[in-house]
């Protein structure tokens, strides 16, 4: 029988259901299951989406499930968790979102499920970090979203300032996604050009001081969506899907996701936002670049911030 793809979706809050309606317009995956512990909203959601299934590229299976759909499943996607409210950072929410995961991931592995797990509630480098510890899978099938929205805003940016397409562009946000990430204007290139370069050669029309402007108005991005409107979802939705995508259709696709590095950029065992190709195995191999030393400097800070964060959590929940 011909291998029908299903992902399952635990969490129907802002980003989960921006997620689920984003897969649906796309035309990914054959069988798309809402989990939530609010068993009347994901109902609602799953109706809703099944409303404009004639309106849509493909046709698919939409229901409201619970974690024994997980069974089955190629992809989990978890986008379950206390919020960023304003004023915090991804950082604050260990905690409480940690103890939250351990529940929902010991659910999924109870239900025999064997596929990728997709990490999008922050601080999703340390959240993607304990769900391999909980699960027990592979570190290639447990995968965080990662710098992979940090990167299409610093793609969105370039492109406005250079007025070139943004998918034209190709840079790299790089380490954990909140405010110690980097920029890495080494490997930043736009139409074939890199940036640098076409700084040194249009002083004119472009200066070092716009790239720093830029890269703050990309950290920052977050702080002021939420302050805004209370939460960013469009944006890490449409990256979801993108993942997604990459993984259901074996793309061997060049993406900054939060994937394990061990013995590369001078780190081991941590779970960052790094280059990695991605194919229907999950990360398929971390990208080392060769990053300048200003970066390199820049990353390694970012790393040990994650690991003294996260070192008493793993700690706590590895003596339970």
């Amino acid at each position: 029988m011909e291998h029908v793809n299903r992902v399952v979706v635990i969490g129907t809050g802002a980003v989960g259901s921006s997620y689920a309606f984003a897969l649906l317009n796309q035309g990914v995956a054959d069988e798309l299951v809402l989990v939530d512990l609010d068993k009347e909203k994901a109902e609602g959601d799953a109706m809703d989406l099944n409303h404009g299934l004639a309106f849509a590229p493909a046709n698919k299976n939409i229901w409201f499930g619970d974690y024994a759909d997980c069974q089955t499943a190629d992809i989990v996607v978890i986008t379950a968790g206390a919020n960023q409210k304003p004023g915090e950072t991804r950082l604050d929410l260990v905690d409480k979102n940690t103890k939250i995961f351990k529940g929902i991931v010991e659910e999924v592995m109870v239900s025999g499920f064997d596929g990728i797990f997709l990490v999008a509630t922050n601080p999703v480098d340390i959240l993607t970090y304990m769900t391999w510890e909980f699960s027990g899978l592979p570190v290639n099938r447990v995968i965080g979203s990662g710098t992979i929205l940090d990167t299409a805003r610093l793609r969105y940016q370039l492109g406005h300032y250079f007025d070139i397409d943004s998918r034209n562009v190709h840079a790299y946000i790089m380490g954990e996604h909140g405010d110690s990430e980097l920029p890495v204007w080494s490997h930043a290139t736009v139409a074939g050009s890199q940036v640098t370069n076409l700084i040194k050669k249009y002083p004119e029309r472009y200066n070092e001081e716009s790239l720093d402007e830029m890269f703050i108005q990309v950290r920052d991005a977050a702080y002021k969506i939420i302050a805004k409107k209370g939460a960013t979802h469009y944006g890490i939705a449409m990256g979801l899907v993108r993942l997604t995508k990459a993984i259901l259709h074996n793309e061997n696709a060049v993406l900054t996701v939060s994937g394990y590095v061990h013995q590369k950029y001078g780190q081991e065992d941590l779970y960052i936002g790094v280059p990695a190709v991605v194919n229907r195995s999950g990360v398929r191999e971390v990208i080392e670049l060769n990053l300048s030393e200003k970066e390199k400097e820049q990353f390694n800070h970012s790393a040990q911030l994650l690991k003294k964060t996260m070192a008493p959590v793993i700690a706590k929940y590895r003596d339970e």
